[in-house]
This record gives C-alpha cells, structure tokens and sequence, in this order.
C-alpha cells in the first residue's frame, strides 16, 4: 500500500528516546485476515483525508496502522496527531500503548500518566473496538484502558508498587465483568510479587463463580488457578501456545517456590511467535531481569 507509506514519510522524526528500539515482530496473520486488515486500513487513510486529519480519524489511522504490525508507524501518527490536538488523552493512551509494545516503558508511563491527568473528574467514556469480540459489545472504556496499561507499564519495568496501584484504579471504575477479571489478574500478580498476599486473596475474593464473560476467558482461568479452583496441570496445554496464560502460570510456580519450572515457561513463552502479547513481553522482562 504505496500510498500509506508516502503519506508517512511526511509525517515527524520518530522520537528517539528510546535506548534502544525493539525491533518490530509482525503478527502472524493469515492471508484473510491480512486482506481484511489492509482494507480497514485504506478506509481509514480514506477517512482521515475526507475529514482533514481531525481527531478521530487520526486516531483510527494510527490503530489500524499497529493491527498490521506496523507499531513505530502508528507512533508517528499518534505523534502527529498530539501536535495537533495536544489535550486529547486518547492520543496519549494509544501511542502510550504502542510504546508498551515496542519496550519504550519509560515513553509509555510519561504518556499514558498524561493521559490520566486529562480525564481526571471527567465523565468516562465507552472505546470502540477496532477488533470487535464476537458480541461486538466494547469491554473498556477510555479511563479503564489507561489505568491498565500504566499498570502495565510499570509492572514490566518491575515497579509494582505504582503497578498495583494503577491496576486497582482500573478494576475500581471497570464497568462489566471483562475489565474486571484482566484488572484482577494484574492486581493479584503486582500483589504476590510486593509480598502481599492478603490483598491478592481479597482481590481474586471479589471475583465469582459462572462469569458470563465476552474475551477475557484466559484470565478467568488465571484467577480460578489461583483461587484454588483450578490446578497447574489444567492450564500446562494451553501454556504451551499462549502467552497470556503462560505467563499467569509461570508466576503461580514463582509465588510457590518452583523456580526452575517458572524460566521453562518464561523461555517457552519467548521462543514462541506472540511477540506483542502482554504475556510475552512481560515473560521477556522477567529473563531480562
């Protein structure tokens, strides 16, 4: 797509803050979904130039940019977008996103806690899908969708303390059971790693039976592990292809002294091809640490 790529040559120096960039790892796609994938795009590139570049469609271009793997790219367009519309949060939350994505941590915390200082005592607001669930109900929200990946943010560099705090204020204002369970999740692991596990039992606690879950079902299954309600053996299949869940389950066998079966993991998780999945980059942080 020749013109996409014109059109971001035009666009600012991709901030150099970075130490050291990480490569791009392109999702594996099949040919359909790719397909389908480059059509959205164009739409999009069509959008924003029908509308002037305002908010919205610069926001869509850039989200629709990083589904195709281009992540650096849609930094660009989410760069361009704040130098034109520099109080819109939302700017800041998907760049600060991508930031996550391409290992920026320190990019991703100062953009996405100006974010939470845009929408504080604001009313919260419902973020469409770019992937709708198969309900097409949107899970999250914008503030939700802020504080969780500054939670992730800081939890990948391994401050867990401002980790925990920010997975907190996401499960607080989630608004459905989806958000909840992901927040959940991370509240319980930053929790367990600061040593307090009267507050990991308490937050899984509030979590019950028979969820009628949308896409959050590999946390749901997190959290029944670690309520007890599930065994390690259930969810070793399922480590073996996702990341999520192997990531949640190689930090069960750290919180339980089984070190040795939490690196096998780890490194099962980084020698597999979900390059920009949470579980991943996070499994990667761990070696690295």
């Amino acid at each position: 797509m020749v013109f996409i790529f014109m059109f971001l040559f035009v666009f600012s120096v991709f901030p150099q803050t970075c130490r050291q960039l990480a490569k791009e790892v392109k999702p594996t796609l099949s040919p359909e979904t790719r397909k389908a994938y480059d059509v959205k795009l164009a739409e999009a590139f069509d959008q924003f130039t029908k509308q002037g570049g305002n908010a919205d469609s610069t926001i869509w271009l850039g989200r629709r940019t990083a589904y195709l793997g281009n992540y650096k790219d849609a930094i660009r367009i989410f760069s361009e977008g704040l130098s034109r519309y520099p109080t819109d949060a939302r700017f800041f939350r998907h760049r600060g996103h991508r930031y996550i994505t391409i290992r920026c941590f320190d990019e991703a915390i100062r953009d996405l806690d100006r974010a939470a200082s845009l929408v504080k005592s604001k009313p919260d607001q419902v973020e469409p899908d770019g992937l709708p669930n198969e309900r097409n109900v949107p899970t999250s929200t914008l503030q939700t969708n802020i504080y969780y990946h500054l939670g992730l943010a800081h939890y990948l560099k391994g401050e867990f303390d401002p980790a925990y705090a920010a997975f907190m204020q996401a499960f607080n204002i989630a608004k459905n059971a989806d958000m909840q369970v992901a927040a959940a999740n991370w509240v319980y692991m930053s929790a367990m790693r600061l040593g307090k596990s009267k507050e990991a039992e308490q937050i899984i606690g509030k979590i019950p039976d028979n969820l009628d879950l949308i896409e959050n079902a590999d946390y749901y299954k997190l959290i029944r592990l670690y309520q007890g309600k599930m065994k390690p053996e259930d969810l070793l299949k399922e480590a073996a292809s996702n990341a999520t869940i192997g990531y949640g389950l190689g930090n069960w066998y750290l919180y339980n002294g089984r070190r040795e079966e939490t690196m096998k993991i780890f490194r099962q998780i980084v020698a597999g091809d979900q390059w920009a999945s949470f579980g991943y980059i996070a499994a990667e942080a761990e070696l690295k640490r």
